[in-house]
């Protein structure tokens, strides 16, 4: 993404905040500082969920803003407050370190990113308080886990498979989601370790799937048909390809829900070429209504039907873009695994309004498979990440949380 792009896309966020009341004039200024919730006593401002809004909107972040910057800033206070307990710091060169890599992502350089910041409003604590918090939450992740994460030779070959991702390797799969509405988080949490540790048969996963899934699978026991494994977001890929056959996986955890998946089947292709999938897709928020749904569905023929379709209505209701498949929330990239292009998917929502999902094209194209070494990281770092939402739960279960 270019500066000039970049200054577009911050210009279009800023626009759709002012329109949703998010933007700091939207308030009188003596009501920017007053408390909004309180974290074990450290105070979260309106003026910080605001700042945080419009910074999630520039990420196009999905959710609504307000809330998702509210629960980004609880999580944030309780990392920072963790961090501190266990004596973990972050020097300025690991900060500095730590933007530079963020901002280009967006081929910036961190000072291009924050100028860009300023010039909406966004101060440059905002984006500093952010990357500080994720730097302080991977160490503390690590201190409390790294001991007791092994990784295996026979790890490191299953995803060294996963990540070849060869052309003709698909997975046939079981899925099994649980809806994690704010303030159930634990419970789900709970329910979804319950189910993946006492799992031990695809019979099972299917009557579990019939229980408590919320996807539209559930009737069918959370069958999925055969999906090519380039297809899926990679974090899925690797932990659906590390499963033996009738294994469920550890619980994924994705916007508004938990996931499980159990392997059926894998079927290869040992001459493919490894490749990366990227996709052009787009969503388009509406409100719950069957009949409005099928309506779109028979009028929409492919994407750019979409901007027909919604003229007038808010320009964050349709996000249209084009993004490697690693790029994805992943629980939009396993919807579109499962569609062709110009097919549709309405089985996610956000924020109360259901999401109408397009897959507008798939790109493939050859990559360098990464090397043992590598893998290992990134395999450990998964199996962290599974761990450190347990450690967040653990955390948000015994913090004291209030309103003023």
């Amino acid at each position: 993404m270019r500066l000039a792009q970049v200054r577009r896309t911050i210009a279009g966020c800023l626009f759709g905040a002012v329109l949703a009341g998010l933007a700091p004039t939207a308030a009188p200024a003596q009501d920017l500082f007053a408390p909004r919730l309180y974290i074990n006593g450290q105070v979260i401002t309106e003026y910080e969920v605001i700042q945080r809004a419009l910074f999630l909107q520039l990420l196009r972040a999905p959710g609504d803003p307000m809330e998702e910057a509210l629960r980004a800033l609880t999580e944030d206070r309780l990392r920072m407050s963790e961090a501190k307990r266990l004596g973990l710091k972050v020097a300025e060169d690991e900060v500095m370190q730590g933007m530079e890599e963020f901002a280009s992502r967006a081929n910036l350089t961190a000072e291009q990113l924050v100028g860009e910041l300023q010039k909406v409003g966004i101060a440059p604590e905002t984006f500093r308080d952010f990357v500080v918090a994720g730097l302080l939450w991977r160490q503390a992740v690590r201190a409390r886990y790294v001991g007791r994460v092994s990784v295996s030779e026979a790890d490191i070959d299953k995803a060294m498979q996963a990540a070849a991702r060869p052309r003709a390797l698909k997975v046939l799969a079981s899925e099994l989601v649980i809806p994690m509405p704010e303030g159930r988080e634990e419970s789900a949490m709970a329910l979804a370790n319950r189910l993946s540790e006492e799992i031990d048969s695809e019979g099972e996963f299917a009557s579990a799937a019939r229980s408590y899934s919320a996807a539209p699978t559930a009737g069918r026991g959370g069958r999925l048909e055969w999906l090519p494994l380039a297809n899926l977001p990679p974090a899925i890929a690797g932990q659906i390809l590390a499963l033996g056959v009738g294994e469920a996986s550890r619980p994924i955890q994705v916007p508004g829900a938990v996931v499980l998946f159990l392997l059926r089947d894998v079927a290869e292709d040992d001459s493919a070429e490894p490749i990366s999938v990227s996709v052009e897709y787009a969503r388009f928020l509406m409100p719950d209504d069957p009949e409005a749904i099928a309506a779109l569905k028979a009028k929409t023929d492919g994407c750019l039907d979409l901007y027909g379709a919604t003229r007038g209505l808010p320009e964050d209701r349709l996000v249209i873009e084009s993004l490697p498949m690693s790029e994805i929330a992943q629980d939009i990239g396993l919807e579109l695994a499962k569609l062709d292009p110009g097919e549709v998917s309405t089985a996610l929502s956000r924020s109360g309004m259901r999401m109408f999902l397009m897959l507008c094209s798939r790109d493939v194209t050859g990559e360098t498979p990464p090397t043992r070494a590598e893998l290992r990281e990134r395999v450990q770092n998964q199996k962290l990440d599974g761990l450190a939402q347990g450690y967040m739960a653990e955390l948000k279960a015994a913090a004291i949380i209030r309103e003023p």
